[in-house]
């Protein structure tokens, strides 16, 4: 499996408009980041969580000329703004994109894309077969996917687990029965906003506390914000099994069995 980093910024990404702060300011591509957004290969297929306003900038910048699905997370617009986009995927294949969300998100979509849904179709509108996920293994295709619901303050949104690695962006709390099914994943990428507390996302002591938990092998942080520092000094302080995830950071990893 191939997991690539897609975006790594928070809501407003970094730069962040009109903010002359120093790492708004830098010059280090590591602190340039886009909405959060990963894709992970699998034999050949491309699994993309979330699709922001970035989306479609994220996959000209990579090339990407076939996805097959979408794992939504939650119907945050920094997560499910660009997926007017999918358009692109339905011209080259011909047929529907596939987009997982649970029923919360599932209804945003339902609004905010009701072009998309509706009897009489204009023509060129995004085509979507969207499935609804709950808390239950799920596959698409012979690849197996379970949901963790964790909390973005009182909003439960979805996590997801693939194998032995693990997607979890905007939370700030992890229910026990979703740390249970976290048991045993050896490559986590979390949110980490930045150092100071925060009221719907988890912090960076927050998010170490969790993988210390997990004992996981290799953890990313993701979903950063501004004020988290810049990134070459943040690196520095991190232990030597964690790294601040950036833009277009590709790592491979264990192929499921």
């Amino acid at each position: 499996m191939k997991l690539t980093i897609l975006g790594s910024g928070t809501s407003q990404g970094i730069p962040v408009i009109g903010c002359d702060c120093p790492v708004c300011r830098s010059k280090d591509p590591a602190d340039k980041r886009l909405r959060c957004s990963a894709m992970l290969e699998i034999k050949g297929k491309k699994l993309v969580f979330d699709a922001g306003p970035d989306f479609r900038y994220q996959m000209l910048r990579e090339g990407v000329k076939d996805i097959r699905a979408i794992l939504l997370t939650h119907g945050h617009k920094d997560h499910t703004g660009g997926l007017d986009d999918v358009r692109a995927f339905n011209w080259i294949k011909q047929e529907p994109v596939d987009v997982y969300a649970d029923l919360r998100t599932k209804e945003v979509i339902f609004k905010d894309y009701s072009y998309a849904f509706s009897e009489f179709r204009y023509p060129g509108v995004p085509d979507i077969s969207l499935h609804m996920v709950d808390s239950q293994l799920f596959h698409i295709d012979d690849t197996a996917v379970l949901p963790v619901p964790v909390m973005h303050h009182r909003l439960q949104i979805t996590g997801f687990r693939i194998g032995s690695f693990a997607y979890i962006t905007d939370a700030n709390a992890i229910p026990d029965e979703s740390m249970d099914k976290l048991r045993g994943v050896d490559h986590l990428v979390i949110n980490a906003l930045r150092k100071e507390s925060h009221l719907s996302h988890f912090t960076l002591a927050q998010a170490l506390e969790v993988i210390g938990a997990l004992q996981v092998k290799k953890a990313w942080l993701t979903h950063i914000g501004h004020d988290m520092g810049l990134a070459a000094k943040v690196s520095g302080q991190l232990p030597p099994h964690v790294r601040l995830a950036f833009d277009r950071m590709e790592v491979e990893l264990p192929d499921i069995g």
